[in-house]
């Protein structure tokens, strides 16, 4: 894949090197190019094999392990050191960052601590030479009201980005209580939410992947828990823990969000890199929009992650016009997916996705360039949103009156 960050491992320690290979080997956005035992030898392994990073577990003998670690810096300034001590001695600490490691992380290693680093180290060094972040996407797909059609278009945004062979996508269903993502997949899933929850702290990447259930698009589904009582088990925490998970094994994650804007909710709005907040055009929708968006400028900065898309559009000719709608909301619309009800109630009912079932229809070439809009890079997608390309190239894939 394009966004796979190449490694080196070193680690005189046997149990400890292992423990670290199965992790960097469940990983899809990381290849293991080589592993060595031998602090000595790790300076011609980089240098034959030339990684993005060298990882360097420094227990056996610190002292020899950070003089490897400037050593590196000297040879192969190309490389980025990452390294990685049950020691958090702030001396030690200090002594590998002067050395010249990028990253610092503490065993036993955290997986979602490592798969920050990795993300760090790939946007310093890959965003500069080619404009591209290699970390995960996190899209939450929000409804400014109900039944705007916000998991339609989370299932269907999943499958289309997991039709590309470079990409791998997971889709959790947020909605606790009344989410229904399984259903228009047609999946019975063997796992939920909750059991990844409860269970995220004993999870490695590969059986992280048999929990979820894969759909034959591609797509990964972690669906909603069974029982309604069961959502009130799932924490903020909880959720970070999932998110960070699946960011470090997927590149992209989709998140279907209820219509409450609860904890959980915001903790995934928080965790977004966007929010596509899915509205149609009529005045309770635009209401809640200029609401929301006031609450989301006083948390931070998730209103600048705010993508307004508005769904069905050409529903009816009572519908406000895009033009008082972006004047009402202060802000362009990003995308518009047109009205198609035949196609969308028969991809339900069906629980096929739009790419399966009608890969000609306009709703679906709609929703796949959107798909690839959100996987361009940053100034690609902001001049998709300032520029209105993207809905005037998508007006004749209006399907006809």
């Amino acid at each position: 894949m394009s966004n796979v960050l190449r490694i080196a491992l070193v680690d005189p320690n046997d149990a400890t090197r292992e423990a670290l290979k199965k992790v960097l080997l469940g990983m899809d956005t990381v290849w293991l190019e080589a592993e060595c035992s031998r602090y000595e030898f790790f300076s011609d392994v980089i240098a034959q094999t030339h990684p993005d990073i060298g990882l360097v577990v420094i227990d056996a003998n610190p002292d020899k392990a950070l003089d490897l670690v400037a050593s590196l810096g000297e040879a192969s300034p190309e490389c980025a050191v990452l390294v990685v001590s049950s020691s958090t001695d702030g001396n030690l600490i200090l002594r590998a960052m002067r050395a010249g490691a990028k990253e610092f992380l503490a065993q036993p290693l955290r997986i979602e601590d490592l798969a920050g680093a990795l993300s760090r180290i790939g946007e310093r060094r890959f965003g500069r030479r080619d404009g591209k972040a290699r970390g995960s996407q996190v899209i939450a797909v929000a409804g400014a009201t109900g039944g705007v059609g916000t998991t339609s278009i989370a299932v269907n945004l999943g499958c289309a980005l997991a039709a590309k062979d470079t990409n791998n996508v997971a889709l959790v269903d947020l909605d606790l209580c009344l989410g229904d993502a399984d259903v228009q997949l047609d999946a019975i899933p063997e796992y939920t939410l909750l059991d990844v929850a409860q269970n995220v702290t004993r999870l490695d990447f590969s059986l992280l992947k048999r929990s979820l259930t894969k759909h034959s698009s591609g797509l990964y589904l972690l669906p909603r828990p069974v029982q309604l009582e069961d959502a009130a088990l799932i924490t903020q925490e909880d959720i970070q823990r999932v998110i960070g998970l699946l960011k470090a094994s997927f590149t992209h994650v989709v998140l279907d969000l209820s219509k409450s804007y609860n904890p959980v909710d915001l903790i995934a709005l928080e965790m977004a890199s966007h929010i596509l907040l899915v509205i149609q055009l009529d005045l309770p929708c635009l209401r809640n929009v200029v609401r929301l968006m006031a609450s989301f400028k006083e948390m931070g900065n998730l209103a600048d992650k705010v993508k307004i898309l508005v769904n069905r559009a050409g529903l009816e000719q009572g519908q406000i016009t895009l033009k008082k709608a972006e004047e009402t909301i202060g802000r362009q619309i990003y995308w518009q997916l047109p009205n198609d009800y035949r196609t969308m109630i028969e991809v339900r009912n069906n629980g096929v996705p739009l790419i399966l079932q009608a890969p000609k229809a306009g709703i679906t070439h709609a929703i796949v360039a959107l798909a690839d809009a959100l996987h361009g890079d940053e100034e690609s997608i902001e001049t998709v949103g300032a520029t209105k390309s993207g809905i005037g190239r998508l007006l004749s894939l209006w399907p006809n009156k």
